[in-house]
């Protein structure tokens, strides 16, 4: 029997998620559901007239569906996450899970309360570079890690802005941090721990908007290490760089590519880089869709073997909180 998805909201990031559920042949979309009728109404007649709602609450009364899978502006994850727990459904949303750890945290116990799956999209995680540095922490194979830095040096043109009704709004987007820097906050969480005290600067510099377009932020992590953040969208032209660097006792370790996709350092004691790993960061192609490297496919495939078995590795609520905490430490610390 198939595993029923339904997707809310048919922008840029839901027209992957249908795309990846649709080329999943354990995968049925029973829904789709936009504000803008028409813009489901058109994402709908590609993959074969999928029922459409533009009303979330008349979506969640009338289907029937293992999943939902949250895909709105930032602002209103929290929301309908909560009812679609609530309705009976499990909820995969994309990140940021929320704008602040109070609402992540309601998430979290609606979820509990209903006895209900909440999963959140980290789909980095299993970059191949990404992959490698994790096991190479979780062996032990470099020692204490003595400090992190991260790079997201990208670019944002002011028609990105202009063209929506939410990004660069503090109370809608919550600002870069939540965008652009989110999964790479994640996994700096994931590695190091924590974040238990941070200072940070941050500035819009090069477009008109309410959020802050670049910053700087200096951390310390629970197991120790120091780490720093360098964020950006005013990169000239086009993406630059998105990377992290180790630096531990007994190795160093940077990823690097525009999205994690390259080791471009390696020096780890008594672990040589397999020459044979493939690091092409290929775009993703799923039919009808075409789209920039991403492993949203893999994120859904897990979900999909967590319902038929029981047994699954995803990133659950709990874990996507601590994302959420580490933002909101960095700008509760931002100096004037």
């Amino acid at each position: 029997m198939k595993i029923k998805f339904a997707v809310v909201g048919c922008g840029s990031i839901g027209k992957r998620h249908v795309a990846v559920l649709d080329a999943n042949p354990e995968i049925e979309i029973v829904a789709l559901c936009d504000s803008q009728i028409e813009t489901a109404r058109a994402l709908s007649e590609l993959y074969g007239n999928i029922p459409v709602y533009s009303s979330f609450d008349e979506m969640l009364k009338n289907i029937q569906a293992d999943v939902i899978n949250v895909v709105t502006p930032h602002a209103l994850h929290s929301e309908q996450s909560i009812a679609a727990l609530k309705a009976g459904f499990n909820v995969l949303v994309e990140k940021p899970m929320s704008l602040s750890v109070e609402e992540a945290n309601r998430m979290n116990d609606t979820a509990a309360a209903c006895g209900k799956k909440l999963w959140v999209v980290k789909q980095n995680r299993f970059n191949v570079p990404v992959i490698l540095a994790e096991q190479a922490i979780r062996e032990g194979w470099l020692g204490k890690i003595f400090m992190v830095k991260c790079d997201v040096l990208w670019n944002r043109y002011q028609g990105y802005y202009d063209d929506s009704p939410w990004r660069g709004k503090i109370e809608k987007e919550g600002g870069a941090l939540f965008t652009q820097a989110s999964h790479f906050i994640d996994l700096l969480i994931w590695w190091c721990g924590n974040v238990v005290s941070v200072k940070a600067k941050a500035a819009t510099q090069n477009h008109s908007i309410e959020t802050e377009d670049s910053g700087v932020a200096v951390m310390e992590f629970e197991n120790g290490a120091l780490g720093s953040l360098v964020w950006t969208t005013c990169v000239y032209e086009k993406n630059y760089e998105g990377s992290i660097t180790i630096i531990g006792e007994k190795g160093s370790i940077k990823i690097g590519g525009a999205y994690l996709n390259k080791i471009e350092f390696w020096n780890v004691e008594g672990h040589e880089l397999d020459s044979n790993i493939d690091f092409n960061d290929k775009p993703n192609a799923y039919g009808k869709y075409q789209g920039t490297s991403s492993n949203h496919d893999k994120v859904i495939a897990g979900i999909v073997k967590e319902i038929q078995t029981g047994i699954g590795q995803n990133v659950e609520g709990i874990e996507g909180v601590r994302s959420i905490d580490a933002i909101e430490k960095i700008y509760a610390n931002i100096l004037q």
